[in-house]
C-alpha cells in the first residue's frame, strides 16, 4: 500500500465523524467547554435604572437652578429600593447600585451637596447622565449572547450567570484513551535502569486533548506482547478516540496493529507520507476510532497536532480548524524536499516593517524533544517541494501545543 498524502489521510479519518450528544453542566465546571446551542438573555441587565454613584435622585428639574434646596423623603440602597415616589422639590439618599426610584431621572453626587437635617442643599455642578445605569443598558431580553460553538473563558461564565443561567448545554468533551506501548518505557520520576527511557509521550499528548476541549485518560504502558497489548486496549473500552503511541512500523516487535486488529480494530491505513511520522496506524473498532502514532517524541505530537486535533474539534461540532497555515518569509535558503511532506520545527518572529520571518531549527530530529520546546512554529512543506532561497514565502503552522 503506497503511503497516504496528509489530506487524504485526514479526510479518512475525519470521514463521517458525528459530533458528541449535548449534556448540562453547572456554572463553576463551564470553563474550556464548547457551547451546544446558542444563549439568549432571560432578563435585561441592569433589570432597572440604577444609580452609578453616592450622592442623592432627584428631579433634574429641580436642580436646574442652584443653589436649591430639596427635601429628603427617604433613602435606596443596593437591594433595598426606596418604595415611593420623588415629586416635586423632593429627593432621596441614595448609594450606588441602587434602583433609581420612581420619579427621579437625575442623580446628584454628594459631593456637591450640603445636608442640613431633612434638607438637601445643592450647591453647584449639573447631574451627569452617565450616573444613571440605564435598565438594559448591558443587554436586553432575548438579546443572543453567546453562541454555540463558542470555548467558554471565564468572562463568558460571567456574562452566562448574569443572564440567568445557572446551568449550561455544552457538548460532551470526547473522550481520548492513550496508550504507551514499549518494553522499554518506565514512567516519570522512577529509576531508569540500563535500557529503558522515560515515557513522556502520553503527557504531551493528554495535554493537547484536553486544551482542545476532550476528555484525556492515560491507561498505562502495555509491554510488547500479545497479553499486555490485548489487556491495556481492553481498558480504552467506552472511548471515543483510542491513541496508541509506538509499535506503528513493520518490526518484528511492533504487535499493535495486529493486536487492535484481532480485538476488534478494522485496519484503515498504516504509512502516510509525512515527515516525521510515516508509520501511523488509522482504523475502526466500532464506533471507536484508532490512532496509532509514532513512538519518537516529534513525530508523536505532531501526528496528534495534526490528526488528533482535528478530530477532536469536529466531534465538538467545530471546524476542524485545517486552514490555520500562515506565510512567512524565510531568513535563510533551505534545500529540496523529499517525497513526504515536511513539518520543520522553526522559530517565527516580526522582521523589517512588520513582515513575519521565519528561521528553522538546526536539528530536524524527530527523536530531540528540544528544539521541539524552543520552536514556535511548524514550516510545512509540501511533498518533494524545490529548494528554497532566503527570502521565499512558506507555509506556517503556529505551535499551539
Amino acid at each position: 500500500m503506497a503511503p497516504l498524502s496528509v489530506p487524504e489521510a485526514l479526510a479518512r479519518i475525519l470521514d463521517g465523524v458525528r459530533a458528541t450528544e449535548m449534556e448540562e453542566v453547572d456554572l463553576f465546571g463551564g470553563r474550556g467547554r464548547i457551547l451546544a446551542s446558542t444563549l439568549t438573555a432571560q432578563f435585561s441587565q441592569p433589570p432597572f435604572d440604577a444609580s452609578a454613584m453616592d450622592g442623592y435622585a432627584v428631579r433634574d428639574a429641580d436642580v436646574a437652578t442652584l443653589p436649591a434646596r430639596l427635601t429628603v423623603i427617604g433613602e435606596a440602597a443596593a437591594g433595598h429600593p426606596f418604595a415611593g415616589t420623588v415629586a416635586e422639590g423632593q429627593a432621596v439618599r441614595i448609594f450606588t447600585g441602587a434602583p433609581v426610584p420612581e420619579g427621579a431621572d437625575a442623580i446628584v453626587i454628594q459631593e456637591n451637596t450640603d445636608r442640613e437635617g431633612d434638607v438637601v442643599v445643592v450647591r453647584e455642578g449639573k447631574p451627569d447622565p452617565a450616573h444613571v445605569r440605564k435598565r438594559g443598558g448591558d443587554f436586553t431580553k432575548g438579546d443572543e449572547l453567546l453562541p454555540a460553538g463558542l470555548k467558554l473563558a471565564p468572562r463568558h461564565l460571567s456574562l452566562a450567570a448574569a443572564m440567568g443561567y445557572g446551568k449550561l448545554p455544552v457538548m460532551r468533551r470526547p473522550v481520548v484513551a492513550i496508550l504507551a506501548t514499549g518494553d522499554e518505557l518506565v514512567e516519570p520520576g522512577t529509576p531508569v535502569a540500563a535500557g529503558q527511557i522515560v515515557c513522556s509521550n502520553p503527557y504531551g499528548i493528554a495535554a493537547m486533548a484536553e486544551a482542545v476541549g476532550a476528555e484525556a485518560r492515560l491507561i498505562g504502558i502495555a509491554r510488547d506482547t500479545v497479553d499486555s497489548l490485548t489487556e491495556k486496549i481492553a481498558t480504552a473500552e467506552g472511548a471515543d478516540i483510542l491513541v496508541t503511541i509506538g509499535g506503528a512500523s513493520v518490526g518484528d516487535h511492533d504487535l499493535v496493529a495486529k493486536v487492535l486488529q484481532a480485538n476488534g480494530m478494522t485496519l484503515d491505513f498504516w504509512k502516510i507520507a509525512m515527515r516525521p511520522g510515516k508509520p501511523l496506524i488509522f482504523g475502526h473498532r466500532g464506533a471507536q476510532r484508532v490512532i496509532g502514532v509514532p513512538g519518537n517524541p516529534v513525530s508523536s505530537l505532531i501526528c496528534t497536532r495534526v490528526f488528533v486535533v482535528p478530530l477532536i474539534r469536529k466531534l465538538l461540532g467545530l471546524d476542524t480548524g485545517t486552514d490555520a497555515l500562515m506565510t512567512a518569509r524565510l531568513t535563510h535558503a533551505i534545500e529540496k524536499n523529499g517525497p513526504r511532506q515536511h513539518y520543520m520545527r522553526a522559530r517565527l518572529m516580526t522582521g523589517e516593517n512588520g513582515v513575519m520571518e521565519v528561521r528553522a531549527a538546526g536539528s530536524q530530529d524527530s527523536s530531540l524533544l528540544e528544539p521541539l520546546s524552543a520552536a514556535n512554529c511548524l514550516i510545512v512543506r509540501p511533498a518533494d517541494a524545490e529548494a528554497l532561497p532566503e527570502g521565499a514565502s512558506v507555509n506556517v503552522l503556529r505551535i499551539d501545543f
